[in-house]
């Protein structure tokens, strides 16, 4: 049986935008982020985070740091009351690293095509909510209905946009317009 899920960005839409986070200690929740995921989960919706992690392959930090990262924001969001399905990083960038062309950095929509493998996800009734042009043509390369918060990038990304995507203040607001 397959699922709606809600892909969210992580950097700029669930967290305050700080240039490669990767510690708990900076991480920052955007005020209405723990909210809108319990109340995705409580309407039956799959929570995956897909995010670009270009600071692996700049050298940066590794992807242990990230998966340790992870595991802290779900023990602090499980205390809250919600809970995050899946996450999935790309680890790559086009001029750093070991591999430079691969399709899970979004905008390619790898990341997204995997976790509906992975998690039987319904893509024609799931939503990417990101503060960046990527995060949009992700989802529409994916499928799914893209909306742009104008949290993190979200404010400056909007003028290059494509026609007719929803821009809304934040992640509290993208799920009020889901919902509704």
């Amino acid at each position: 049986m397959y699922k709606p899920a809600i892909f969210i960005d992580r950097d700029g839409t669930l967290n305050v935008e700080k240039n490669y986070l990767h510690l708990w200690q900076d991480w920052e929740w955007i005020p209405s982020a723990v909210e809108a995921i319990k109340r995705f989960n409580a309407a039956g919706y799959l929570v995956i985070v897909t995010s670009n992690q270009a600071g692996v392959a700049r050298g940066m930090y590794g992807e242990a740091d990230i998966d340790a990262l992870h595991r802290q924001v779900d023990a602090d969001l499980q205390r809250q009351g919600g809970q995050i399905d899946a996450y999935y990083y790309c680890p790559h960038h086009p001029e750093h690293g070991a591999v430079r062309d691969c399709d899970c950095r979004k905008p390619e929509p790898g990341m997204l095509l995997q976790a509906a493998r992975e998690h039987d996800v319904d893509l024609a009734c799931s939503y990417m909510i990101g503060d960046k042009v990527s995060d949009v043509e992700a989802g529409l390369n994916a499928g799914v209905i893209p909306i742009l918060v104008e949290t993190g990038y979200g404010a400056e990304a909007r003028i290059e946009l494509p026609p007719n995507v929803l821009v809304v203040r934040d992640i509290g607001a993208a799920c009020d317009w889901i919902l509704e």
